[in-house]
């Protein structure tokens, strides 16, 4: 049995969706060029590939330029012309600017949505060379975007200095927002599009009530800051005796693949270190993250720090599978604990550890919170919402550019 999903009203506020000055009417069609990095299939490339499929329901025609070889283009599932790549040869590499210009002609872009810093870099020349408005869209902290302190200034640093000429500022939560306006960017330039994902068949949470067993899932690019090491020592702390014939009550599938493969022998190290070989499963990359999603009983996002509005806790909310995250960020935005979900201190094993023991505890608050689930995210984090919010953006812009 699946919930039905309530009707789609546009007119409806959302409190997670900031706008300024008059609504905008659709009055001609426009076309928007994006600038992603697309080396990765992961949670802003998603947010991504969602306004390429939504953006056109409200009239805006939806192009993207990759500037680093990788996944993107084949893992989107857009049209072919819609999704170009143009390589850089290195980080500082701005011999592709004419070309990028070139297929913004090409397309009769209109406006240019930069992704990343690196492509804000770009999206500025392309531009000033083009004289069209530009977009930064900010998925997550610059400042707080891995564990490598260098690579994270630098960025930070890069992203200050050019959104000073940026003409619009997009961001995923209401936190990142405050942390912009803290920045020292004016209000009237920011506008927080709460991310969106499309509707899900939903599980039937009845069908489990007298299920002994529970499945966690960890859905992510597996990186040092999703905290997967304070998840597996979370298990570990765990107090639970094994179900009849001798199974264990829980287990964890890994879904994802790794940033490097150094880092993956280290998490399958600590995995053989705490002895979880026989609970915890790294299943790797999937394509079809919602059909596993619905085989979990919780979605588990351990992140220590740097979540704009993980696409992963909202793909687990539409498929009515309840959410264990920590607070970091723009996570609390969507999981009320208690509700859709329980948080946890970030970087704290046992404050993990006892969320996830409370969680396992009692079927039917379980089976409440799936309820929850599907319906916080059809009624406020929808891609349709996200689309027709970041068309709207668009649209109030290009009113000063005509």
């Amino acid at each position: 049995m699946s919930i039905a999903a309530p009707p789609f009203n546009p007119s409806i506020s959302s409190p997670f969706t900031v706008y300024h000055g008059e609504t905008v009417p659709a009055e001609r069609a426009i076309s928007s060029l994006h600038l992603i990095n697309g080396e990765h299939f992961s949670g802003a490339e998603r947010v991504q590939q969602l306004l390429g499929q939504r953006l056109p329901d409200f009239g805006v025609a939806a192009n993207f330029v990759c500037l680093k070889p990788g996944k993107f283009p084949k893992l989107c599932g857009l049209k072919s012309d819609c999704v170009r790549s143009i390589g850089m040869k290195s980080r500082l590499d701005l011999s592709i600017v004419h070309r990028i210009a070139a297929y913004a002609e090409e397309t009769q872009s209109d406006v240019l949505h930069a992704h990343t810093p690196r492509t804000a870099m770009i999206a500025s020349l392309v531009a000033k060379r083009c004289a069209l408005p530009w977009v930064y869209h900010v998925h997550s902290p610059a400042a707080r975007d891995s564990t490598r302190a260098v690579v994270n200034r630098v960025n930070d640093w890069v992203e200050t200095y050019l959104l000073r000429n940026a003409d619009h500022i997009i961001t995923v939560s209401k936190s990142l927002r405050r942390e912009m306006l803290s920045r020292g960017h004016s209000r009237n330039k920011i506008t927080a599009v709460a991310n969106g994902v499309a509707e899900q068949p939903s599980i039937d949470p009845m069908a489990r009530l007298e299920q002994q067993h529970w499945k966690l899932g960890m859905v992510a690019l597996v990186r040092p800051r999703k905290g997967i090491e304070v998840l597996l020592r979370a298990i570990a702390m765990l107090a639970i005796p094994k179900i009849r014939g001798q199974q264990d009550r829980i287990t964890l599938d890994v879904i994802g693949g790794f940033e490097t493969p150094e880092y993956e022998s280290s998490v399958r190290d600590l995995i053989y270190r705490l002895d979880l070989g026989r609970i915890v499963n790294l299943r790797g990359f999937t394509k079809d993250v919602p059909a596993v999603m619905r085989t979990f009983d919780a979605m588990v996002l351990p992140s220590l720090f740097g979540e704009g509005m993980p696409m992963v806790v909202l793909e687990a909310l539409a498929c009515g599978v309840p959410v264990i995250a920590t607070r970091v960020e723009g996570t609390p935005e969507v999981i009320r604990h208690g509700q859709e979900g329980l948080l946890a201190r970030p970087q704290d094993a046992e404050s993990l550890s006892q969320a996830i023991q409370v969680f396992i505890s009692d079927r039917t608050a379980w089976s409440r919170m799936s309820h929850l689930a599907v319906q916080r995210q059809r009624y406020g984090f929808s891609d349709i919402q996200m689309a027709e919010r970041t068309a709207r953006v668009y649209r109030k812009l290009l009113q000063r550019f005509p």
